[in-house]
């Protein structure tokens, strides 16, 4: 068998040198060898290892939310005068982030549906090999962008704080933070969404204001594969001047997690889960972290290449893996699209 690899590949797979790790198994447990693996992959470079990444793309927003973590105002008025790269960028920017091996892209903003060529960037990102995924608020989520995107779009992930028009006024979830989405818009978003068969999925930012709501109703209806339920996060540069009024106690938090305990889809976020378990670019195509509690920026991408920008970030694969990050995306459209078109012939 030596003689046949040799022969065939050219090269001799009994020399330790061809391995990133060698275990001697003779005196471990297999719980002490998965160990040992795991603490291996763990030390090889994390932030590289952690496979999906959120490309915030789009600084501007027609919502005013006002604990919202990611304003990058201070992008804005320090490096980005209009809040975005041109399309032209932002294209190599997700060329970069798929030649590094990246499996999962998720555009964000700001709103990212105000952005004219974010179909070009999903486009891009699908035919590069990537599982696609949007975040937005729903208010510029026509049914003809979803009808336009089936071929390139996996999942939509549709943020969701209450039902409550007047909750989502005091808390600016609101177009021009005066005109909130209603009820019944939801509703119908969930249903042209699943029209299209996209992956759904809903995020909730859980705050002093709605904590004692229940979506119970809604997300039965909606039936997301994923509600995510994050615990309003404060961050220095991004909400400082309003987060208090919306800060809530971990008791406040599990509140909420008790009233929806019946949900399967829950996927509940911390504070301290959230912090530096996320890998993600900013408008100006930069890595950021936020496991101190505050934005820490990378060089550009464009300039030193995804390789040496991460390198000083601070992302933690175990709170990765721990928060659910890894769960079947790839799946989703290719075979309820494919059952569906069955059907449908």
């Amino acid at each position: 068998m030596r003689d046949r690899f040799q022969e065939n590949y050219g090269v001799d797979f009994t020399t330790d040198e061809n391995y990133d790790l060698v275990i001697d198994t003779d005196d471990l447990t297999a719980n002490e060898i998965a160990s040992l693996i795991i603490e291996y992959y763990q030390k090889s470079s994390a932030a590289t290892k952690i496979p999906s990444i959120n490309f915030h793309l789009w600084q501007p927003c027609n919502m005013r939310c006002k604990f919202c973590f990611a304003t990058f105002q201070d992008v804005k008025q320090t490096i980005l005068p209009k809040g975005h790269l041109s399309e032209a960028d932002a294209l190599k920017v997700v060329e970069q982030i798929a030649a590094a091996g990246f499996q999962k892209i998720t555009f964000a903003g700001g709103e990212p549906l105000l952005c004219k060529w974010l179909p070009n960037l999903i486009k891009k990102a699908k035919q590069l090999g990537m599982t696609t995924m949007i975040v937005t608020n729903g208010s510029k989520l026509t049914e003809a962008f979803l009808k336009a995107s089936t071929a390139y779009l996996d999942w939509i992930a549709l943020s969701v704080d209450s039902l409550e028009e007047e909750t989502n006024i005091k808390i600016g979830r609101a177009v021009t933070s005066k005109t909130p989405l209603s009820k019944a818009f939801y509703y119908d978003l969930v249903d042209t969404i699943k029209k299209y068969s996209y992956g759904l999925k809903i995020n909730t930012v859980v705050n002093k204001v709605n904590y004692k709501d229940n979506l119970t109703e809604f997300l039965a209806y909606a039936k997301p594969k994923r509600w995510k339920v994050l615990q309003v996060l404060p961050i220095k540069g991004q909400n400082d001047n309003k987060i208090d009024a919306f800060k809530i106690t971990d008791v406040e938090y599990k509140h909420f997690l008790n009233t929806h305990k019946n949900v399967e889809t829950i996927i509940p976020e911390s504070n301290n889960e959230i912090k530096g378990s996320y890998v993600m670019v900013d408008p100006a195509g930069r890595f950021f972290d936020n496991a101190q509690g505050t934005h820490k920026y990378s060089k550009p991408i464009l300039e030193v290449g995804v390789a040496e920008a991460i390198k000083t970030m601070d992302y933690d694969l175990d709170k990765f893996f721990n928060r659910g990050g890894i769960y079947n995306w790839n799946k989703t459209n290719q075979y309820t699209r494919k059952e569906k078109a069955n059907q449908d012939a």
